[in-house]
């Protein structure tokens, strides 16, 4: 399946990564998780810290281009096949650096990809 890194997970039930968390899970999609705060939805542990998964499919941001620069390297170094860029989390200068690692970039949406099957 497609193993995904959700990075700028929420605990908050109003944020969209939170609900991407929700359905991911409900659709068995294996999901890891890296925010601000330690904790669990819908069976996702969250780490504070970014960590050194293995096999990640599709890395799916929630995080405003500022903050994604100390995740670049990270991401990179991850080899995902694909990163999702949220609505709002557009960064043309971090697509570029993926582009040229091999790594698909999408701007889309992970819930509306979810509900419309095209995950």
């Amino acid at each position: 399946m497609k193993k995904t890194l959700v990075i700028g997970a929420s605990l908050n039930p109003s944020r969209y990564s939170y609900l991407a968390l929700q359905r991911l899970s409900a659709n068995n999609i294996e999901t890891v998780a890296v925010g601000l705060k330690e904790g669990n939805v819908a069976g996702v542990d969250i780490s504070m810290q970014p960590v050194d998964f293995e096999n990640i499919h599709t890395v799916s941001l929630y995080l405003n281009p500022t903050n994604q620069q100390e995740y670049y390297q990270y991401i990179v170094d991850l080899k995902p096949r694909r990163v999702l860029f949220n609505p709002g989390t557009e960064n043309p200068e971090f697509y570029a650096i993926l582009k040229s690692h091999g790594i698909i970039v999408e701007q889309a949406c992970t819930l509306v990809l979810l509900s419309t099957g095209q995950y």
